[in-house]
């Protein structure tokens, strides 16, 4: 079977190259993929001890980010690799100070992942969630590299638990350990004979935890939220179909201001968004403490800040719910605020608990929207304890870092 896979493998770059001439992301993947030896020429220390964090992405990225920066904290002496496969985590973090170096992971083709590994000849290696290159993990098993899954999730039907999953079932057993979220994921592990796995639960909430702490003064936005006694409902990483919903609503109800983080922020995007606005409203970029006062809607026009600026909401709302999926919504949650977001949430386990312990609702059009806005602004005893249903099952769930440090003798 491993030959087809890498044919596979094989197949699935052609693609890519084929493409990017016409697709900036499968541009930027092959792009980054060529400079993968000149980075690591330049930037590998010969004889550091190298620990490897692989992220799929930005939001894998920042399920490992406290592991790495609670290694570096207590192992300054340890040098950190940190790969991403997808250009909208490496666009992204690039420039991550808390690695010593940042670059794409080769395609799974056992050639370049044994020049890749030789090169970096980690002490170490963690997986975040759910990136299972199988040429990958079997070459790290081969040279006795400890290797380790963190905040696994597992469902039903994945690949793993089908007749003709074997191929991944063995790549599961290159894993040292598996750190995962949730019971079920250990019971569908153990149906498939593995039992090195350890409930640890989500590292993101430690991440949204920190970033809480750390929250940088936001003083445009400030003025804007605290102007008058209005709440604020935020709008964070919205979609076209989320804010079709969102702005009729805003535009109604006078006595809600709103804060618009748009998932998307080029200027065809943002000028839609202000052809659908009735009420004053300022882009972030263009606006002061007095400008922003005296607006209804501030649009966030820039990246980096959306987790900062959930402190100022009364309500937050999640995008991608009408698609993909939805965003995170434990970075909201966070700040002790009730959640609300669309209806594909349910491979989210934080967003099923986020309703079941009552600190979120899932909508699923401009009616039930409307029901639950008027709800919690209507009474704000009952918004109060929602948001404190939310922060509470947040701070519960913390502490995953570190279980797994722990466990790993870090």
């Amino acid at each position: 079977m491993r030959p087809l896979y890498t044919a596979a493998i094989r197949l699935y770059a052609a693609a890519v190259h084929a493409a990017a001439p016409f697709h900036g992301k499968a541009r930027k993947m092959i792009d980054g993929r060529r400079s993968i030896d000149d980075v690591l020429r330049e930037k590998i220390v010969p004889g550091a001890r190298y620990v490897w964090l692989h992220a799929a992405s930005l939001g894998e990225f920042e399920q490992g980010r406290p592991l790495l920066e609670a290694i570096r904290q207590r192992h300054p002496d340890y040098k950190i690799v940190l790969t991403f496969f997808s250009p909208s985590g490496y666009d992204v973090r690039r420039d991550y100070p808390g690695a010593d170096v940042v670059c794409y992971l080769p395609f799974d083709f056992p050639r370049r992942i044994r020049r890749f590994l030789d090169r970096v000849r980690p002490t170490l290696a963690l997986f975040v969630k759910y990136e299972f290159w199988l040429n990958t993990l079997d070459e790290l098993r081969r040279r006795r590299v400890p290797t380790y899954l963190v905040s696994g999730i597992f469902r039903p039907g994945q690949l793993f638990f089908r007749s003709i999953g074997r191929p991944y079932r063995d790549a599961l057993r290159c894993f040292d350990h598996l750190f995962v979220q949730d019971e079920t994921s250990r019971q569908l592990l153990a149906g498939i004979g593995l039992t090195n796995v350890t409930v640890t639960g989500d590292t993101r909430f430690d991440r949204v935890i920190d970033i809480r702490h750390a929250a940088r003064p936001l003083p445009v936005v400030a003025a804007f939220a605290e102007r008058d006694a209005r709440p604020v409902l935020i709008a964070g990483s919205s979609w076209p179909e989320d804010e079709a919903l969102l702005i009729p609503y805003f535009n109604a109800h006078p006595d809600l201001k709103l804060i618009l983080a748009p998932h998307e922020i080029h200027e065809a995007h943002l000028a839609a968004i202000e052809a659908r606005l009735t009420r004053p409203a300022l882009r972030l970029s263009r606006a002061d403490a007095d400008t922003a006062a005296g607006v209804d809607c501030l649009i966030v026009d820039s990246f980096g800040l959306l987790s900062s600026i959930y402190r100022y909401a009364r309500i937050a709302y999640i995008g991608g719910g009408f698609g993909h999926g939805i965003h995170n919504a434990p970075e909201a949650a966070v700040y002790g605020v009730p959640v609300l977001f669309g209806p594909n949430h349910r491979k989210f386990r934080e967003a099923l608990d986020l309703i079941a312990c009552g600190g979120a609702y899932s909508i699923t059009d401009a009616s039930t929207l409307a029901t639950r806005l008027d709800a919690l602004l209507a009474d704000p005893d009952a918004c109060t304890a929602a948001g404190e249903s939310a922060g509470a099952y947040i701070q519960q769930h913390s502490g995953a870092t570190e279980q797994i440090l722990r466990a790993i003798d870090l």
